[in-house]
């Protein structure tokens, strides 16, 4: 069973996320007697007070209530955590029973495919994630994790998704890319979330909760409860899993390129990605560069000069 979350949060925010924060809790308004406080809104699990004197810019927002933890992550980042007077809080939101969680790469790679991945992690499974050093694939090695993803494959039940470069040219001119990631991740944690109803579900969050939604509005299906973190691969085991398992999936489909083409294929898109860029147009032509690459990226208009 997950521990139980803290009953009160206090975060730090800037004017801006109160206001959108007004706008979100609408509907949940109640009257208002403390002159302290913008407003006050409350739900069946948790009760919302945002304060109206500043502190170095930023304002305290209270989160009470058996939902706290839960609501606190739409808005607020780690470091953000401040404990309220009188009050000892949990500074980190911590999955420790079963649970599900996503996360995605290559949106930031003008070469190779979108692949997100959603993992199922089970109370038992943690201890072995931790002994393998699972985190944030962003802070491992290429060959940790060329080491441990195999590892994880075999004891992690996972979905995943990959979206070639040649399809996203084409979905990208519709929609953006966190609307992209949004279809994906909703795709993964609904294959898994199926399976298990009641487990909880987690993601690193790439777009603040309303947004996320309102992406997957014209969905059939939806997959909702999600509790929204960033730096969610540093928070959650599961999380965690899929990042790595992500960054493999990934790392495979590169070597494949490079394979294919007998060419390395670099990562990121900066300057290096831009000479290879151009020397791939001279050897393969523009029409093979839109397999390869994301095409609304500046790196191919600047391939093209």
């Amino acid at each position: 069973m997950a521990m139980p979350s803290p009953s009160v949060i206090s975060l730090s925010l800037p004017k801006e996320t109160i206001d959108k924060m007004l706008d979100f809790y609408a509907d949940d308004l109640v009257h208002n007697e403390n002159p302290n406080a913008f407003f006050v809104a409350r739900s069946i699990e948790v009760t919302v007070t945002a304060y109206n004197k500043p502190h170095e810019g930023k304002y305290r927002v209270v989160f009470q209530g058996n939902g706290a933890s839960h609501e606190a992550s739409i808005w607020g980042k780690q470091e953000d955590y401040v404990p309220p007077k009188g009050k000892k809080v949990t500074k980190t939101l911590k999955a420790e029973g079963e649970q599900i969680g996503s996360d995605e790469v290559g949106t930031g790679d003008f070469f190779g495919p979108v692949i997100v991945v959603a993992a199922f992690v089970k109370i038992e499974d943690i201890p072995y994630l931790k002994e393998l050093g699972v985190t944030d694939s962003k802070l491992l090695s290429d060959e940790k994790i060329l080491e441990i993803a195999p590892k994880l494959l075999e004891r992690i039940e996972y979905s995943h998704l990959r979206l070639p470069p040649e399809k996203y040219n084409k979905v990208i001119q519709k929609k953006n890319m966190n609307a992209i990631k949004a279809l994906m991740h909703n795709r993964c944690l609904g294959n898994l979330h199926k399976k298990y109803p009641g487990v909880p579900l987690y993601q690193d969050q790439f777009a603040e909760p309303t947004l996320y939604y309102h992406y997957l509005a014209s969905e059939k299906e939806i997959t909702r409860g999600i509790v929204f973190a960033t730096k969610g691969e540093t928070k959650f085991p599961c999380v965690a899993a899929a990042s790595v398992i992500a960054r493999y999936s990934f790392l495979r489909s590169m070597k494949k390129l490079s394979e294919e083409y007998e060419m390395d294929f670099p990562f990121g898109a900066g300057n290096q990605v831009d000479h290879f860029a151009k020397k791939f147009i001279e050897k393969y032509g523009v029409d093979e560069m839109k397999k390869v690459a994301k095409t609304n990226f500046s790196n191919m208009k600047k391939a093209l000069r």
